[in-house]
């Protein structure tokens, strides 16, 4: 239980540290679209286009937050085989936590004390979780839930990017939500995986729950870069948060043998709700992207302006 817990804790804050460094580099590459006065980087309903989220994502910010990311992932996998789904994607979606952090540095966001308030409550409801979270489940599942797996991620993931380029420059919070719905099957398919432990290759790549891991890594990425690219990085992560933590936490007790420890139900449940509320608290409360930008500095100084809150890169 402990080195699961640690492993959570250090798989969150990689991907709390790249998705800020992810958000520098998407608002860096807003400006040098802003510079030229570009018009290929918009779609036409206001959204990124592909080649503008590309440029976002060869940014050396971009691509070590991404870096991080895969750290995380990996870190993450192995905390979803050693701990309850509902703990350890809480703690890892306690990644919001060192965004808001580190966003005051590194994007100049003035966090209020509303929102300090919601942090402190996500960070209560973490130790509740821990105290009453008992051994994970088995993970031993029929194959025909791998197989749903695998079409409910392609389904969420491919309708979430026409959705998402559809709406434009208003799909924020959506596209961080779905993009957390990708990172939420994620811990959903490593846990049931065949083929891990031990090492079977054939099983392994045979197993439908590779693939839809795959699918929901790829597009929950570009999805979370979208989400970036067009909105507040501490509302796009805190509905990431959503996606990732409740659907999975409900399966894994539902379907996969996750329990709390004997009498700690309703303080497992108390955990997982507050956890919740505090992260779509943050995203409710936090700060428009007017003050979003990185301090001024002289360097910032020679370049324009970021695009208002609802202009994307």
């Amino acid at each position: 239980m402990i080195i699961g817990l640690v492993t959570a804790v250090a798989a969150s804050a990689c991907y709390g540290t790249g998705s800020v460094l992810q958000a520098v580099g998407s608002r860096k590459s807003a400006r040098q679209e802003a510079a030229t006065a570009s018009t290929t980087g918009v779609t036409q309903h206001g959204g990124p286009s592909l080649s503008s989220t590309a440029k976002a994502a060869v940014t050396w910010e971009f691509m070590l937050g991404t870096v991080l990311d895969f750290i995380g992932f990996g870190l993450g996998a192995l905390a979803a085989r050693m701990l309850p789904l509902f703990l350890s994607q809480t703690v890892i979606s306690a990644n919001l936590i060192v965004t808001a952090l580190l966003s005051i540095k590194l994007l100049g966001i003035r966090l209020r004390r509303p929102e300090w308030a919601s942090i402190a409550v996500v960070c209560a409801a973490l130790v509740l979780l821990a105290t009453a979270a008992g051994h994970e489940g088995s993970g031993s599942t029929a194959r025909s839930i791998h197989w749903w797996l695998l079409g409910i991620t392609v389904v969420l993931m491919g309708g979430g990017i026409v959705i998402v380029r559809l709406l434009g420059a208003r799909a924020a919070v959506l596209a961080g939500l779905l993009s957390g719905l990708g990172f939420g099957a994620i811990g959903v398919g490593v846990r049931i995986l065949d083929g891990l432990s031990p090492l079977d290759l054939p099983a392994l790549l045979s197993d439908p729950a590779l693939y839809a891991i795959f699918i929901a890594g790829g597009v929950g990425m570009y999805l979370h870069t979208v989400a970036l690219q067009i909105g507040s990085v501490n509302g796009a992560t805190a509905a990431l948060v959503v996606g990732e933590t409740v659907l999975p936490g409900i399966i894994g007790v539902l379907w996969l043998g996750d329990h709390s420890r004997p009498g700690f139900a309703w303080v497992a449940v108390l955990g997982f709700l507050l956890a919740v509320a505090g992260a779509v608290a943050v995203a409710w409360l936090g700060e428009p992207d007017a003050h979003a930008a990185p301090p001024a500095t002289a360097e910032n100084d020679r370049e324009p302006a970021p695009p208002a809150p609802s202009a994307v890169a």
